[in-house]
């Protein structure tokens, strides 16, 4: 028998929801699932003997209806099914005690069992203080758990809400593969008591974190069950982990030019021109429909790096698309977050390699371009799952080919790759600007050149697409 939590149409949107309300607001149907439990009854005002602590818990449970700061269900979104839990901060501000952790424990573990994604409405003010270190220490507990769940290959999808801040923060929403914020949410690891007084309140809100790149979307209350809706779609599976890798993703086919460049400078000319078409066109083209991932969860974001999972054919693959501007270490850094999240949950991956090299100034150094480099060729190099690469326009360097899949690289006719920009080539062999043109045949940069030197595998067009 399902239980409907309430739905109170009438609260102002300003309102902050009940626990039964935040799952209600982007549930179908939900059933309260059975809530773990210690064992023995905890002590007389909990494990540090709190005074006050058993009268607190009592009006908190008084107040809410709720024995416990966490509700947890087994619910359909959209007709996914997914364990759904919700925090009431209500109940002594949705802090994390021994039973929050009981309940946390029970929620992942159903997920595991039913194979089903977790996903997590929060709204918390941290641990909690009456309970000392066994209240901290729920933060291993869950941060076990969702370890548990990752390996198993099922996906965690956060809601952050207003407030998200201490421990909460630091495992359920920051650790999530998703993380979506409601607009104005105040987040971060540090509550609005205990942070610097100086210290500036966008950053620790919902649209600061999504311009430091710590979360996915801010998604306005009225259209988060439908992104909810889509992410499962497109994340959500009760199959068992796959024997064997899936399917490639189709190279897609060519939107430009069909003709091959003569010279090399032509194909400079051709991948450098703006009206060719860029990686907006092609998702367009590829996919049915997609949601994307934003930001590296460490320094901020790339506009120029464009990472998702869409749907194309009934199926769900993932992306990482350069748009044609040079790459910076946040955007290396979230195509690595998206190509090894895909490899976790056993999904193919499309690469679109267009950029004219890594970002190369100060800032992008003191970001760690190399490192973030590095680690993107080593996710490329060290998935389980098969990688396609197309190069739709400029291939310019390391930038370029740590996008490029191994042995599985395809180009556009109106696309060139070279291990350096012929300008730059011309100026280190101290060549004059009347002789970059030549430089450029000499590097061997268009599509046929690749082709003939065995770096990519095929030339695409409108009606000729390569392989899977």
């Amino acid at each position: 028998m399902h239980e409907q939590p309430p739905r109170d149409a009438t609260a102002p949107p300003s309102l902050r929801l009940t626990a039964r309300q935040a799952i209600a607001a982007v549930t179908d149907t939900a059933t309260a699932l059975t809530p773990g439990t210690a064992g023995a009854p905890p002590p007389c005002d909990g494990p540090l003997g709190w005074y006050g602590y058993d009268a607190a818990r009592q009006r908190a449970r008084d107040r809410t209806g709720e024995d416990e700061s966490v509700v947890t269900a087994l619910a359909t979104i959209g007709g996914t099914e997914a364990v759904v839990l919700a925090f009431e901060f209500g109940f002594l501000g949705g802090s994390l005690g021994e039973r929050t952790g009981d309940r946390l424990e029970a929620a992942y573990t159903q997920a595991r069992e039913r194979r089903l994604p977790l996903v997590s409405l929060i709204a918390t003010g941290g641990s909690r203080m009456q309970e000392g270190m066994r209240a901290l220490s729920q933060l291993q507990r869950v941060a076990g758990q969702s370890a548990l769940n990752r390996a198993a290959g099922l996906p965690q999808i956060a809601v952050v809400r207003d407030p998200t801040t201490g421990g909460g923060w630091a495992t359920l929403g920051a650790g999530a593969d998703v993380i979506l914020a409601l607009p104005k949410a105040q987040i971060g690891f540090a509550g609005s008591r205990v942070r610097p007084p100086d210290a500036d309140p966008h950053a620790y809100s919902a649209e600061g974190q999504f311009a430091a790149g710590q979360v996915d979307a801010v998604i306005p209350a009225d259209a988060l069950r439908s992104t909810l809706q889509r992410w499962l779609r497109l994340l959500g599976t009760t199959d068992p982990p796959p024997t064997a890798p899936p399917r490639p993703a189709p190279v897609p086919f060519a939107l430009g030019t069909t003709h091959l460049p003569e010279t090399g400078w032509d194909a400079v000319g051709r991948a450098r021109d703006t009206r060719r078409p860029r990686a907006e066109a092609y998702l367009r083209a590829y996919f049915d429909d997609w949601e994307e991932i934003n930001g590296d969860r460490c320094s901020g974001r790339d506009p120029g790096m464009r990472c998702g999972f869409g749907h194309r054919d009934g199926r769900t693959i993932a992306f990482a698309a350069q748009c044609g501007t040079a790459t910076r270490p946040a955007g290396f850094r979230t195509a690595t977050r998206l190509i090894r999240l895909a490899d976790r949950l056993g999904t193919p991956v499309l690469t679109l390699v267009d950029t004219p090299g890594a970002a190369n100034d100060a800032e992008a150094e003191r970001a760690g371009a190399g490192a973030a480099i590095a680690d993107t060729f080593a996710a490329l190099a060290s998935a389980h799952v098969p990688v396609t690469s197309l190069l739709i326009g400029e291939g310019g360097s390391g930038g370029a080919l740590a996008l490029a899949a191994p042995n599985h690289l395809w180009a556009t006719p109106d696309s060139y790759f070279s291990v350096i920009a012929p300008e730059m080539a011309a100026a280190i062999l101290k060549r004059g600007p009347d002789e970059i043109h030549h430089t450029a045949d000499q590097l061997h940069i268009r599509p046929q050149d690749l082709l003939d030197l065995g770096i990519i595998r095929n030339i695409t067009d409108p009606e000729r697409t390569g392989e899977e």
